[in-house]
């Protein structure tokens, strides 16, 4: 099948897939909170609509929470699964946005055009670019030139509770050659990436009490304990003075990169002051020692992603607290055991616990770390196909997040994984003024049919 008429009806037909990226936008997917799960809902019935108006016979799949959406097309060429999410992070804290977060607009930027809106990068605006690539190949073909079945999930960003029953329900619904996921970012604006390593995840929510009820602070401050002190302490020593985590345990199965993998990265032209200049910082926090990429693609980390307790409204109220929470999360390299890093983390919690205070903790996801083996020639002719589109040739590289499922389709399903997404570093994906580059969105279909092309020759 001819590239050149794809390549030239995604040109043509952009304006078109902007209009339906952002109807799916207004849809406030958030998947973690309970009053969104009809939204939820909403968000999958339009994917299942989406791939049927392009020849997919598409379906929802109820889980315990969120539906999954399933679909195929296709008869010939090799067997590819694509997987994306359809929900999204929460908008809050609300006033830092500078428009509603679910009414999608393109605006000027001195970047360039966005399309600003929850959801535009991660990863309603990636999972489009694979779906609009499908869509040009139907239009001037009459079918696809591979046998693609479209996976996507609604409980990505709330830990995928679903995930991994129902791909051991559905494992030969699912199988294929090879999967595809678009939800990674790029090496800078001019060089597109191949993922091949993943950090793993542990997330985990701890809530400290001490008193039963709260207390006036001029009656009871100072003999009364304060969980938000004690939660302090608990924070302040999961690291030491160099940076490194203080969990027990914490770094078993860590591995140093090789000296030749990390010569191949600082060849990269990665620019660790713009990196940083970019959200407004300048100097590297983490491991004393160790290079930005190595901190971002090899090394594990701590980090606290919110705290409450007390009084939070505006003004001042000389309150004493019964409660104080803080979510933790730890990112996971090498073999990393996650189930170990929670046990050994609620332990040291506990052991720093002093008298009248309880600890709960809640588990929020536990996946190990991932790599994947690019000597599948597939992998090969992506890279030289994405390097057709964009200025740089494309690279292999690691990652900062965490993609589970990459790891659940080589374990469960036996196949390996091919992450190539079109973000960048200044996206704010979870975040208040999300964006998705209107360049991203419009290459990022192009690269898909190219991709395509490359993988069903």
């Amino acid at each position: 099948m001819s590239l050149d008429p794809v390549l030239a009806r995604i040109d043509a037909d952009l304006p078109q897939a902007l209009d339906r990226l952002m109807a799916l936008l207004r849809i406030p997917s958030i998947s973690t909170d309970p009053a969104h799960a009809d939204a939820c809902r909403e968000a999958a019935d339009w994917m299942v609509r989406d791939l049927a108006s392009i020849g997919f016979d598409a379906r929802t799949c109820p889980t315990p929470k969120h539906p999954m959406v399933v679909g195929k097309a296709g008869e010939t060429g090799p067997s590819l699964l694509f997987y994306g999410h359809y929900d999204v992070q929460p908008v809050d804290p609300l006033s830092l946005w500078a428009r509603d977060p679910f009414d999608p607009a393109i605006e000027e930027t001195p970047k360039g055009k966005v399309i600003r809106a929850r959801g535009a990068g991660d990863d309603k605006g990636q999972l489009m670019t694979f779906i609009e690539a499908c869509r040009a190949w139907k239009a001037v073909h009459g079918s696809l030139p591979a046998r693609i079945t479209m996976f996507l999930e609604g409980e990505e960003e709330s830990g995928s509770p679903s995930m991994v029953p129902f791909l051991k329900e559905n494992a030969e619904t699912l199988k294929a050659d090879l999967a595809l996921i678009c939800d990674t970012g790029m090496l800078g604006n001019a060089t597109p990436a191949i993922v091949t390593m993943l950090r793993g995840l542990v997330g985990e929510e701890i809530t400290i009490t001490g008193p039963d009820k709260d207390l006036h602070s001029g009656m009871y401050g100072g003999p009364a304990i304060n969980p938000i002190r004690v939660l302090a302490r608990i924070i302040a020593a999961l690291h030491d003075e160099t940076g490194r985590v203080t969990v027990p345990g914490f770094y078993d199965g860590v591995p140093e990169m090789p000296e030749e993998i990390l010569a191949q990265w600082q060849g990269t032209g990665f620019d660790p002051a713009q990196f940083l200049g970019e959200v407004g910082l300048s100097t590297p926090a983490g491991e004393d020692g160790r290079s930005v990429l190595e901190m971002l693609w090899s090394r594990p980390t701590c980090e606290v992603n919110g705290i409450s307790g007390g009084y939070e409204g505006a003004g001042f109220k000389t309150v004493l607290p019964s409660k104080a929470s803080a979510k933790i999360s730890f990112r996971l390299v090498g073999s990393q055991d996650p189930v170990r890093i929670r046990e050994s983390f609620r332990e040291m919690v506990r052991g720093l616990l002093p008298p009248d205070c309880s600890v709960d903790f809640a588990p929020h996801g536990a996946s190990p770390a991932s790599q994947m083996s690019i000597g599948d020639p597939a992998f090969e002719k992506a890279r030289l196909a994405l390097s057709q589109e964009w200025p740089n040739p494309a690279a292999f590289v690691g990652s900062g997040g965490s993609i589970p499922v990459a790891g659940y389709f080589r374990n469960l399903l036996g196949m390996d994984s091919m992450l190539i997404g079109f973000g960048r570093d200044d996206d704010a994906i979870h975040s208040p003024n999300e964006k998705y580059d209107l360049e991203s969105f419009h290459k990022g279909i192009r690269s898909w049919a190219r991709i395509l092309a490359a993988l069903s020759a």
